[in-house]
């Protein structure tokens, strides 16, 4: 009996196949045809998986997206049954910067949906919609942490999710260079501890 083929299992593989097109060649690059190349299959094969460019990149993207979900749900395994929320929050802005090699290709591939977001009207409302999902969920960290007594109760849940949020702005400085990895996180630990009440 022939071998059946997992469609999700291949556009996962198409997916990560984009990743390292992004990651190491740039957005300019980005075409079916390379990431056909890239994948080690024809562009009939990938056309099969993927009608234009646009569908393949937004698959991508929602693919990095549940990573970036995977690598937190098991990193706050690792901090055990009530995790503090401040370990949370760093948990969770960690993993949204180019830390380690699986986030640093998320972290790409996020840059470059939003520079296709930028000029395509469809790729932007679900780059918009997954952002204002992604928001969401840290300010709901944020209210429950001021609810639980963790946050002075006078702060601003709304202002401190963006602030938390603007600390994702390191990616560039990362990227070029600019500042280590460790001086970032030494960066989100001061801004945390400023935020938290000492316990």
């Amino acid at each position: 009996m022939p071998k059946q083929v997992d469609h999700r299992e291949r556009r996962e593989a198409i997916a990560r196949a984009l990743w390292r097109v992004v990651e190491q060649r740039g957005v300019t690059q980005l075409t079916m045809r390379v990431v056909a190349q890239e994948a080690g299959m024809s562009l009939g094969q990938l056309q099969h998986y993927f009608a234009s460019r646009t569908a393949m990149l937004s698959f991508a993207m929602d693919f990095a997206s549940e990573q970036t979900s995977v690598r937190v749900h098991q990193g706050l395994e690792k901090l055990g049954d009530r995790p503090h929320p401040r370990d949370v929050l760093r948990l969770t802005l960690a993993e949204m910067l180019p830390l380690h090699a699986d986030a640093r290709a998320t972290s790409r591939m996020s840059a470059a949906y939003v520079l296709e977001a930028l000029h395509d009207e469809a790729v932007h409302e679900q780059a918009r919609r997954g952002l204002v999902q992604g928001r969401a969920l840290v300010e709901q960290l944020v209210r429950q942490a001021i609810a639980d007594g963790h946050i002075d109760s006078g702060r601003d849940p709304a202002t401190e999710t963006n602030l938390l949020l603007a600390l994702t702005g390191f990616t560039s400085l990362i990227e070029l260079d600019v500042i280590e990895p460790q001086d970032v996180l030494a960066a989100i630990d001061v801004y945390l501890d400023r935020l938290f009440r000492s316990t």
